[in-house]
């Protein structure tokens, strides 16, 4: 559903007189009315029932031959009770802080968890003379409360700029060597939750922000030195000048880790780290 509020102000424009006022007549609006009109660019929209599977297959190779591939990719979304209720949605957004628009990608709030997610895909490497059919990943149940991505230009530097808000829990995440439909040697990892954490190191069921474009970006972009050169992605220090001097907090919690073995199974427990905060990354990936 495509929304277009700017229409009205066009064709006031054309046709000065032709405003509703209110339900008693009509009335000629100013420039100073007209002023006060603003549209917005953006799309909601949405993906009930949502499958889709095929053939594809993606492969990274180095400049020495070795590659590691992915392939077979199915995903699939359970429907929301009413459709259409709670979108996503892609804006414009204008900065009123002297920024460049900003590019953001809202996802569902997901309220009652209606929306859930099943995605698979096959992967494998060929290096060293060895070609390995790894098997495949699966991911059950995986259901996304609100947060997305914002994109827009770095202020100091070349690339892009990122912003990442998420809150997720996930069913199961499985890694099966022998295929997605064999069980036998996979390493899961169940009832796995993202989010945003208070000082206490408890969930408050809001996104966890990541990183923000006008507080604290993210970047991706390519840089070259003496060495040649490389990928780089990072998260800057937080800026006071458009919010809080500290990084969000953030949580993740694994309900259990367990191997599943001809033997028997392995259940290793669970796992929690209440409270994590990105006060600055720097990652470089070199060739």
């Amino acid at each position: 559903m495509l929304r277009a509020p700017g229409l009205l102000l066009a064709a006031c424009a054309a046709i000065p007189c032709v405003a509703l006022a209110q339900p008693g007549g009509l009335r000629p609006l100013n420039d100073s009315a007209l002023s006060d009109v603003r549209g917005r660019d953006g799309v909601s929209f949405d993906l009930n029932g949502y499958s889709m599977s095929g053939d594809l297959r993606v492969t990274y190779t180095r400049p020495d031959g070795a590659s590691i591939w992915a392939a077979n990719p199915s995903a699939s979304r359970s429907d929301s009770a009413v459709p259409f209720s709670d979108p996503y949605r892609f804006d414009i957004l204008r900065s009123n802080s002297g920024l460049a628009d900003v590019a953001q990608f809202s996802l569902p709030a997901n309220a009652n968890g209606e929306q859930k997610w099943q995605f698979a895909y096959d992967f494998g490497v060929n290096a060293d003379g060895i070609s390995r059919d790894g098997g495949a990943v699966v991911v059950s149940d995986l259901a996304l409360y609100g947060g997305g991505w914002q994109f827009t230009t770095p202020r100091t530097q070349d690339g892009l700029a990122l912003g990442v808000a998420l809150r997720m829990e996930i069913g199961q995440w499985a890694l099966r060597p022998n295929g997605r439909a064999n069980t036998v040697g996979q390493m899961a990892l169940d009832n796995i939750r993202i989010g945003a954490t208070d000082e206490n190191g408890n969930f408050t069921g809001q996104p966890w922000v990541i990183a923000d474009v006008a507080r604290q970006p993210a970047v991706v972009n390519a840089q070259a030195d003496e060495n040649g050169p490389h990928l780089h992605i990072g998260i800057g220090l937080p800026d006071t000048q458009y919010g809080s001097g500290q990084a969000a907090s953030g949580g993740i919690e694994i309900g259990k880790i367990s191997f599943t073995a001809p033997s028997g199974n392995v259940d290793l427990g669970s796992s929690r780290i209440g409270n994590i905060q990105i006060n600055y990354l720097d990652i470089k990936f070199r060739q």
